[in-house]
């Protein structure tokens, strides 16, 4: 990577040097330090003492910090939105751990979806034809407990990814004419600097056969203050570019998320949601709907609901495939067709993503086919053979 960035980085917020972060959960806005996305990263909550200063911690969730395999980080702005007192309040499940994770069930792999067989080199995934995955971080501003990727994540000497190995994937890249489209993702890509990232982008960028980029992330749900107008002009040199945001609960979409997300819109980026459907947690049709639409009123189009992934000790956070298809069954017809992800299993072993819905086409008779609505109700479409 040269020393000469694309951009410079943003200056340091004037002041003296930021104090350590308080766990009162009532810390005002205007604390000088607070909008700054570097002290968000620097004070992220990552052992038992800092967070049982905000939270009222279970035994079990206390043993469960201390052997976890994946690390815990949370960032000050996202702690807020725990429940303090309630341990199954969603969004805390989503990012506290618990002893369920040391649970292996049948099934359950460290790479389920055979991540490792498809990379070329370090780095770079390719497994659909005109395509690539490139991992450019290994680290994260705050760690989901059911991570795909918890197998490379959360490392600490791990975290940063060596620029060398952004070369080998570049050249990569550059070999195969055949790749149009490049997802950049991790960890998590907006975790990098704006110089990083820049110097990244525009190298992919220059690349004449690549098409589109992609930037997969959850930082502006859990990390909002990353979206700052020094970083959107620094996307829309790339364009077409495009966003994929992991996104879990309505609970998420807050003043702070709408503001980020309406700066992305802003600069021309179309913005797709993915989302994970997580048992006791945002399984039932009325809060992935709240979700969906809550979305789409910040300008995010509801792209992917996944069936988890069976990674190592997820079990309790998977939900019956059946659970999936009595969601979108329960969205269809009663919400915009814009508010309806495609269901997805990505398949166990390496086979892609495969949509799944439930079943409207009935049958047929003759030169009819028999398709049922979302009330239920049975009508003929005439399709000859």
């Amino acid at each position: 990577m040269p020393d000469d960035p694309l951009l410079p980085e943003e200056a340091e917020p004037p002041g003296a040097t930021p104090a350590p972060f308080s766990h009162n959960k009532h810390l005002p806005d205007k604390f000088s330090y607070w909008h700054d996305w570097r002290w968000q990263m620097a004070h992220r909550i990552k052992t038992v003492e800092e967070l049982s200063k905000f939270l009222f911690l279970t035994p079990s969730e206390i043993m469960a910090l201390k052997e976890s395999r994946l690390p815990m980080s949370i960032t000050p702005y996202y702690a807020r939105l725990l429940d303090p007192v309630n341990d199954r309040d969603p969004l805390r499940r989503t990012v506290v751990p618990t002893l369920k994770e040391n649970t292996i069930h049948f099934g359950e792999e460290k790479d389920p979806l055979s991540e490792e067989r498809d990379t070329p080199v370090e780095g770079l995934v390719h497994r659909y034809p005109d395509r690539v995955l490139l991992l450019a971080t290994n680290g994260c501003a705050t760690y989901c407990r059911y991570c795909t990727r918890s197998r490379l994540v959360g490392k600490e000497k791990r975290d940063t990814v060596k620029p060398t190995q952004w070369g080998k994937a570049l050249d990569y890249i550059r070999a195969h004419r055949e790749i149009r489209d490049v997802l950049v993702s991790g960890g998590d890509p907006l975790t990098l600097s704006d110089a990083k990232l820049g110097w990244l982008l525009q190298q992919i960028r220059q690349i004449p056969h690549v098409e589109i980029i992609r930037i997969g992330t959850k930082v502006p749900i859990v990390l909002p203050q990353r979206i700052t107008p020094h970083l959107v002009k620094l996307l829309r040199r790339f364009h077409p570019l495009f966003m994929s945001i992991h996104v879990t609960h309505p609970r998420e979409l807050t003043e702070e998320v709408s503001l980020a997300l309406n700066r992305l819109a802003d600069s021309g980026i179309p913005l797709g949601s993915q989302t994970v459907l997580l048992k006791n947690i945002n399984d039932d049709v009325d809060t992935i709907k709240q979700l969906m639409q809550g979305l789409l009123k910040m300008r995010v189009r509801p792209y992917y609901l996944y069936q988890c992934d069976p990674i190592l000790g997820s079990a309790h956070f998977r939900t019956p495939v059946s659970k999936g298809l009595e969601i979108i069954k329960g969205l269809r017809g009663f919400t915009s067709g814009y508010a309806v992800p495609h269901y997805v299993i990505d398949a166990p072993g390496g086979g892609g993503k495969i949509p799944l819905l439930p079943e409207y086409v009935v049958g047929r008779e003759g030169n009819y086919l028999i398709l049922r609505n979302y009330e239920g109700k049975t009508f003929v479409y005439p399709d000859y053979l």
